[in-house]
């Protein structure tokens, strides 16, 4: 019992997931999707639970899907709107605190070099659904290209999450087991997000040392640098480096 209350800790919202099951089923829908569409809310055990839900037919398969891939896309619109209205604070915010600017430069300088493809694997890497849209905020990137990608991930994230639940049908009867599948898919997705950053980020720098270049700062470090507060100062180009379309 122990355990299962440390591990419950984990994911505040776990205790939402009683209400999910008992409430009426507009309500579990409501609750999956005020759940998902704030970016750093734990919500894997409510999403898990919601695929055991539809297992057990209490809830369409489709419709949770939809719910939950649509509530994070907007989140996510809704985040890269934010660093485009406030890019002259975050750009001033990153002069102190060099951490979070050293983030926002290597989001920012991976947009402009893979587009949409990088747009879609840094939801996945840990606290990448923020720095990802603020990042394609403050450098304007476009937003329906950041949509597609958005959207993309989040159909994959929202699938194998519900999924999860949905094919594993242990999960209606033990609480804890649903509290550990739910943590264990983020914790397994974060792993894999991570491991996949340090080897690009090897990789690079072996390129970079073989060809004796220096990387070329993105708009957002080379504005920060010239410190410009004016946001049209550092609009992303229309077309990713080398003319290639995303």
């Amino acid at each position: 019992m122990d355990v299962a209350l440390n591990v419950s800790s984990l994911d505040f919202t776990s205790g939402l997931a009683e209400y999910l099951r008992g409430g009426h089923v507009i309500w579990a829908y409501a609750l999956l999707a005020a759940t998902t569409a704030p970016p750093l809310v734990p919500n894997s055990v409510l999403l898990v639970t919601g695929g055991v839900m539809a297992a057990e037919g209490h809830l369409n398969l489709a419709l949770v899907l939809l719910v939950v891939a649509g509530s994070a896309v907007l989140g996510d619109m809704l985040i890269h709107r934010s660093g485009r209205a406030l890019s002259g604070r975050v750009l001033r915010r990153m002069q102190r605190r060099p951490g979070r600017a050293a983030l926002l430069r290597w989001a920012a300088q991976r947009i402009q070099r893979h587009g949409v493809p990088f747009v879609i694997a840094v939801r996945f890497l840990p606290s990448g659904r923020v720095i990802g849209g603020v990042a394609a905020g403050v450098m304007r990137y476009p937003a329906r290209r950041y949509a597609i990608g958005a959207g993309v991930a989040e159909i994959v994230w929202a699938t194998y999450s519900v999924g999860a639940g949905y094919v594993s049908g242990r999960a209606a009867s033990n609480s804890f087991y649903a509290l550990s599948l739910g943590l264990g898919i983020s914790l397994a997705v974060a792993g894999i997000g991570m491991l996949a950053q340090w080897a690009s980020r090897t990789r690079e720098r072996q390129q970079s040392r073989a060809a004796g270049e220096v990387a070329r700062p993105s708009t957002v470090v080379a504005a920060s640098l010239a410190g410009a507060t004016d946001s049209d100062a550092f609009v992303c180009p229309t077309g990713p480096p080398g003319g290639q379309g995303t």
